[in-house]
């Protein structure tokens, strides 16, 4: 029974990481950046980040993103997401 139970669980991990995008595969939060250089409402894997290199953003605080501190990039069930501020 126990053995069932474990090989449903390691199943169901397989298939929730199989399910997400390489781009947005993570482990923990320091895995995750912002999927634009300016204003950015997403994120994803390190790997698969914009080069900011040479970039300049304006300094507004656009709503629905990470600006002025509205919210935080996060690993979240092994998926890179934006968690904004209520």
């Amino acid at each position: 029974m126990k053995k069932t139970i474990l090989s449903l669980l390691a199943l169901s991990l397989i298939f929730f990481l199989a399910c997400t995008p390489a781009e947005k595969k993570c482990t923990q939060d320091s895995d995750c950046v912002p999927a634009s250089c300016c204003h950015a409402g997403d994120s994803v894997n390190k790997e698969h980040g914009p080069n900011c290199l040479g970039q300049l953003c304006t300094l507004d605080c656009e709503p629905n993103t990470i600006d002025c501190g509205q919210g935080k990039i996060k690993c979240v069930e092994n998926q890179c997401q934006v968690e904004l501020k209520k």
